[in-house]
């Protein structure tokens, strides 16, 4: 006899629907998985006998081979045990001839027959609302995750056992979204800082209004102890929200990754280790599981103590950085993960530390200060938009009862600005003014001869490069945002160039 059900698995941040077929064939009894299946496929016929034995089920006495199909994608991940187990119950006529195939199943089983949740199942429901299948069956705990998606029925199985009871009643009808099941993802969250606790650091604070208001890359270049980090890590409080089709894509990336249960609506703020691999910074590995570029898509990647990251995790960054994705290929499988985000890095200007300290306290040679200034490339500095040096704090500032401006104005300006570009963009055009093509820098960032004359001087005088020109021009649309001018003036370019002029000093 012949059991068919319908599973799935994850190529990246993406669902492939596969096709289980089940034969129960003569033979001593075995059960044998064929169709590319990886060794945690093979591994869960060994859980799904202990579930189905545990859950009252009894199996087959037949040798039993289960194809996964297509068989050149390889199949990897506890997805397939549910549909793998129902397949076989229905070979063994035990689902009374119910459309299983209309359903797509996931789920992973415990040797007492409970169904665990799996990651990506926003993908999963995705791509059997694209297939046209009516509904998908998951476990308790990743309803939230498919309830996100509409036209789609969800329903819910806390055991092998309530699976195969949905999957007997055909009538029955999907999940009906609960109150807050599909609020917050089930992910250790950052609290939001706040700007007011920076004292002095006026040039830096302006610096990351800048880069919040257009989205751009920012450079922080100063001595230990001076507040880069803590800039940093306040920047996520004054950016604004998710927009919805955001916050979708941000939970299917953390979803393929096993951190979402429900919808992210907070800006992801990342900062690996400079100890990160390669692997672990742009995505991969055998699984082909996304990577902290993809898991700060849509907020914000930092990179404390820049110089100390590997040369080629650093310079794998200059590709993402421009086109917005990382495009991974291996031999069964291709890949391509999100990677939109604002990079926010932080270095010394030697190893010491001390370089340009007015006390001298640097006590680097000259070579010593160029071997440090040079791991870090050419063009991965050229690809900064803003680059600004914070200098040790003033005693004065740090005993001062005086805060500074709270995050609450600021993210006020700064969403007013992006709102600016949203309606200036339209929804299928760039997020923000960082993202402009050269169509929309033509159109929206046109300058006029006093601005340009300025400029080409710049340009001339700095040595900036075609990159630079651009970036420039993006950063003084973000300043005529932020005070609501309609055109790009003389004052906004200088400033642009100021930040732009920090760069070529860092390289």
């Amino acid at each position: 006899m012949l059991g068919r059900t319908t599973g799935a698995v994850l190529v990246g941040v993406e669902a492939c629907l596969v096709e289980v077929e089940v034969h129960l064939g003569g033979g001593l009894p075995n059960i044998a998985a064929v169709g590319l299946a990886n060794s945690s496929v093979r591994e869960g016929i060994d859980r799904i006998r202990a579930a189905l034995s545990h859950s009252g089920f009894k199996l087959p006495q037949n040798r039993v081979t289960v194809n996964l199909a297509p068989a050149d994608i390889r199949k990897e991940g506890a997805s397939l045990d549910l549909p793998i187990a129902a397949a076989i119950l229905a070979a063994d006529g035990r689902l009374g001839g119910a459309p299983a195939r209309d359903v797509v199943l996931a789920g992973e089983l415990a040797l007492d027959g409970a169904v665990r949740p799996v990651r990506g199942v926003l993908a999963i429901a995705l791509a059997a609302r694209a297939a046209g299948r009516r509904g998908v069956l998951v476990p308790a705990g990743n309803v939230a995750e498919a309830l996100l998606v509409p036209g789609i029925q969800v329903w819910r199985a806390s055991s092998i056992a309530d699976a195969i009871a949905l999957l007997r009643d055909s009538s029955r009808v999907g999940e009906s979204p609960t109150e807050g099941a599909a609020d917050e993802a089930e992910s250790a969250d950052l609290p939001c800082e706040d700007l007011s606790d920076v004292r002095g650091q006026h040039a830096a604070r302006r610096a990351l209004e800048v880069a919040a208001g257009g989205g751009h890359h920012l450079l922080l270049t100063g001595p230990p102890g001076s507040g880069k980090t803590m800039l940093a890590r306040r920047l996520r409080g004054i950016l604004p929200p998710l927009a919805h089709e955001e916050a979708l894509e941000v939970t299917r990336v953390w979803s393929a990754a096993g951190l979402a249960r429900g919808l992210v609506r907070h800006r992801p703020f990342r900062a690996p280790h400079h100890g990160v691999s390669l692997a672990g910074l742009i995505g991969g590995g055998q699984a082909l599981r996304p990577g902290e570029l993809a898991l700060a898509n849509g907020g914000v990647l930092y990179l404390d103590e820049l110089t100390e990251f590997r040369r080629d995790a650093l310079e794998a960054l200059r590709q993402p950085l421009e086109s917005g994705d990382v495009a991974l290929v291996r031999l069964h499988a291709r890949a391509v993960f999100p990677a939109r985000f604002m990079l926010v890095a932080s270095m010394n200007p030697c190893a010491c530390g001390w370089l340009g300290d007015p006390r001298g306290r640097c006590r680097c040679t000259p070579r010593e200060i160029r071997k440090y200034q040079g791991k870090l490339s050419g063009p991965l500095l050229d690809r900064f938009d803003l680059a600004v040096e914070v200098p040790a704090v003033d005693p004065g500032d740090l005993s001062s009862a005086r805060a500074g401006e709270c995050s609450s104005p600021v993210r006020e300006r700064v969403e007013k600005a992006r709102s600016l570009q949203r309606a200036r963009f339209g929804p299928s055009g760039p997020a923000s003014n960082a993202r402009m093509g050269r169509a929309e820098l033509e159109r929206h960032a046109a300058l006029s001869e006093g601005p340009k004359r300025l400029l080409v001087a710049a340009c001339s005088r700095l040595g900036l490069t075609a990159r630079g020109y651009d970036r420039v021009r993006r950063v003084a649309r973000t300043l005529a945002d932020l005070e609501g001018c309609g055109t790009i003036e003389e004052t906004h370019v200088a400033e642009a160039v100021q930040y732009r002029r920090a760069t070529v000093d860092a390289s």
